[in-house]
């Protein structure tokens, strides 16, 4: 007799079972089909994200290293001032810009730290003087801050400030142009065109005399910044109405160095479009002129980990699932069809003496449990869109929700940078991904399917096995 026929009979004739095993079938195969899914879109969204943020790269002196070479000048790290250990130790920004031109480089930016001393013509703005017999000298002054691009400081990335006159300072501003604060703009009765004056903002080494220059610079913008006024004394560099935006070359120019290509950096950031550029990034480095072990290349994906956190790890606990499902459903099935063939002993035993070859009641109870997964995989197709969008949308929500609160936690912590021991408020610019975008392919139907027929098979032939090692002797005379 057709073993086809017999498993038709079989499984219209015991409805109740079929129907057992198409629902065990159908929960193991939406699970799976789920976590299938839930990896599929945590997979584009990495994918989208990668291609919109890359990776960045940054580059700036490594001190002990410089100290270590002997390049230094011979001068005594611990004697100069504003952090110099001499001429080996500038990053200039024509050799920035010559690694800028890499073609693994998307964007490119830069920054010089730097101060400036007040003038007669532009005070500083202090609105709680210092208290009487403290030694303000070192922070009676403007921070300066040379950057490329306005746009990309964090600051103004993340609303904590914006421009509300004028310009800001672009790629190709004028090494004389500067941004100032509102406050400070009233202090000194400053409008956009008009002239600032500000002196080097170098200490004197002891014994030295200290460098008079004073420079004239044109202001092009006027930002307003969140951050209040406490209402207490607060040194005049660390307020932020006394942050300065210039250009790098006019950074560097206050830090008593040179402008143009000779211009001084104090860090450069290099945007590429995959972190396994890096490689690449410093060969082309190298090619240009830089010594890669005074001035390192490292990557920093810290934005990319950002906004892919949560939707990883949904995507690695989709994973657990799967595996989880799998082997437990292979048990689980295979346990069922054991007892199934411990209960149908009789009709094995009879169809034996009937000449029924052994591997052919073995191939009728595969093609039963596969008759049942296939049914379940079609009605796993079905509704596994749905189930899997609603599963990913609340274990995405409860990710998000502690990077979050992780990222709120690191947030009040104490910059140690930061000598008034204030919080960091260096902040990512960016939102971990809180949406999941759930597609039913054919692949994942295939996947689903391979699963579901491997766990079929695996789950009949391993208790089915026993068939093989019978005889109808021994099952009709013995029972159980």
């Amino acid at each position: 007799m057709n073993l086809f026929k017999r498993a038709w009979w079989r499984l219209t004739g015991h409805l109740g079972k079929t129907a057992m095993l198409v629902g065990l079938f159908f929960v193991i195969c939406t699970l799976v089909l789920s976590g299938f899914l839930i990896q599929s879109a945590a997979a584009r969204a990495a994918d989208r994200a990668k291609e919109s943020v890359g990776a960045v790269a940054t580059m700036q002196l490594d001190v002990n290293a410089l100290i270590n070479s002997g390049k230094n000048n011979g001068t005594n790290p611990q004697g100069q001032q504003g952090g110099t250990v001499g001429s080996n130790g500038d990053l200039h920004r024509s050799l920035v810009d010559r690694i800028c031109a890499s073609s693994v480089v998307s964007q490119c930016n830069y920054t010089t730290d730097s101060g400036a001393f007040p003038t007669r013509s532009t005070k500083l703005y202090q609105p709680v003087p210092p208290p009487r017999g403290q030694d303000s000298l070192g922070t009676d002054l403007f921070k300066v801050d040379g950057i490329r691009d306005l746009n990309a400081v964090g600051a103004f990335r993340n609303g904590d400030a914006k421009l509300v006159a004028g310009q800001g300072i672009g790629p190709h501003s004028k090494h004389d142009e500067i941004v100032i604060e509102e406050r400070l703009a009233k202090e000194n009765g400053l409008k956009v065109g008009d002239t600032a004056k500000l002196k080097v903002g170098q200490l004197p080494a002891p014994g030295q005399k200290a460098d008079e220059r004073e420079y004239a610079f044109k202001v092009v913008g006027i930002y307003r910044s969140n951050i209040a006024d406490t209402g207490t004394y607060v040194p005049a560099m660390m307020d932020p109405a006394n942050q300065i935006y210039a250009t790098t070359d006019g950074a560097s120019t206050l830090l008593g160095k040179g402008a143009g290509k000779d211009g001084v950096l104090k860090q450069a950031t290099f945007t590429l479009n995959d972190p396994k550029d890096l490689d690449r990034l410093k060969k082309d480095a190298e090619a240009a002129g830089a010594d890669l072990e005074l001035f390192p290349l490292s990557i920093n994906d810290k934005q990319y980990r950002t906004l892919v956190g949560p939707i990883t790890k949904t995507a690695a606990f989709a994973t657990v699932t799967v595996w989880l499902v799998a082997v437990a459903g292979t048990i689980i099935l295979a346990l069922i069809v054991a007892s199934n063939l411990r209960e149908r002993r009789g009709e094995l035993g009879i169809l034996l003496s009937l000449g029924e070859k052994k591997p052919r009641l073995l191939g009728q109870h595969l093609v039963e449990v596969v008759a049942c997964a296939v049914l379940a995989i079609g009605l796993a197709g079905v509704c596994s869109q749905f189930l899997s969008q609603t599963i990913g949308d609340r274990l995405l929500a409860g990710e998000v929700s502690s990077a979050n609160q992780a990222a709120a936690n690191e947030a009040n912590q104490p910059d140690p940078s930061d000598p008034t021991g204030a919080a960091k408020k260096d902040q990512p610019d960016t939102r971990p991904i809180d949406s999941i975008d759930v597609r039913l392919s054919p692949v994942d139907v295939a996947k689903v399917g391979a699963t579901g027929l491997g766990i079929a098979a695996l789950a009949t032939c391993v208790p089915g096995a026993r068939i093989l090692r019978l005889n109808p002797r021994d099952i009709l005379t013995k029972g159980d």
